[in-house]
């Protein structure tokens, strides 16, 4: 009979093997979680970095579970950059074992406390949709490549002046975006509570279905509640996401119809996981881009 072993049992088994060999290449094996994260780390490290992203598009970080071949790619890395706050709620107990023997950061725990924001006693992960936020990740991401390979220091402070500089970019042209809409107009609706940073920043009412974690599903309460919302504030559009079924959504669509109003299916946002490599909205940068001109277009 096939036995199977857990992802911590696998960690202990590879600490028990010989270390890992030197860099093939001479670059720095970075592993990650999110692609976001991912894209961050091939942002700041250049040609110096090797990344490897554990989560692809469409994989939902809070349900993520990782699997042995994962174990040892961390295991064997030089450097392992996740999210922190919860956003990998099932792999904390091997982050923080493997926090032991492999340089390990969470970047998002680089945001000094008082910037997040709080929901039931934790915090909310998904610092991404506030661009000067995502400036502290950046910064904690250049310190612990320079920390591992200290050679690199100077590609990796001029690659963080340049991306801090497109951050910066980025946050002035989301703000100019959303004075494009009425305040009252600004109300976003979607699958899970994964834009409230987004919403403190620029002005922008959210409403999801479900709460910042998608671990728990909506129940029926909940979406008839939010179709008594979208009916008395008139609103124009929900919006599904890239890392959760559009099911729920779609109920609330059907609950606000039952009410007799009519409500459109604004686009696909990205909210846990950036899109397909190689695409615009595959970089962090694109996946902002592509959520705050498809928002904007279905609430104008």
């Amino acid at each position: 009979m096939r036995r199977w072993l857990t992802p911590l049992a696998a960690l202990s088994l590879t600490a028990c093997a010989s270390p890992p060999t030197a860099r093939e290449d001479g670059r720095v094996q970075v592993v990650t979680t999110v692609n976001m994260i991912s894209d961050l780390a091939s942002q700041i490290g250049g040609e110096r970095v090797r990344v490897t992203g554990l989560m692809g598009p469409g994989v939902d970080p809070h349900l993520y579970k990782a699997s042995a071949g994962d174990v040892r790619r961390l295991a064997g890395a030089d450097l392992v950059l996740y999210g922190g706050l919860h956003l990998e709620g099932k792999m904390v107990d091997i982050l923080a074992a493997l926090n032991a023997r492999v340089p390990s950061v969470a970047v998002s725990e680089a945001i000094p406390e008082e910037k997040l924001l709080g929901l039931g006693g934790a915090h909310d992960p998904h610092v991404w949709f506030d661009p000067t936020l995502w400036a502290y990740a950046a910064r904690a991401t250049a310190e612990a490549l320079t920390r591992v390979d200290p050679a690199g220091r100077e590609l990796y402070a001029a690659n963080l002046n340049r991306y801090l500089g497109e951050l910066a970019d980025l946050d002035r042209w989301t703000a100019a975006q959303f004075r494009t809409v009425p305040q009252r107009q600004r109300v976003l609706v979607t699958a899970h509570d994964a834009f409230g940073y987004l919403s403190r920043r620029y002005g922008v009412e959210v409403q999801g279905l479900q709460g910042i974690s998608t671990v728990a599903e909506a129940g029926g309460q909940r979406v008839r509640a939010l179709a008594q919302f979208l009916d008395e504030r008139g609103v124009k559009a929900v919006f599904v996401e890239s890392t959760v079924s559009p099911r729920t959504v779609q109920a609330v669509r059907e609950a606000a119809r039952a009410r007799g109003h009519t409500v459109d299916l604004g686009g696909q946002l990205y909210a846990d996981a950036a899109g397909e490599a190689g695409t615009p909205e595959g970089t962090y940068l694109g996946m902002v881009r592509h959520n705050v001109e498809t928002i904007v277009e279905a609430l104008k």
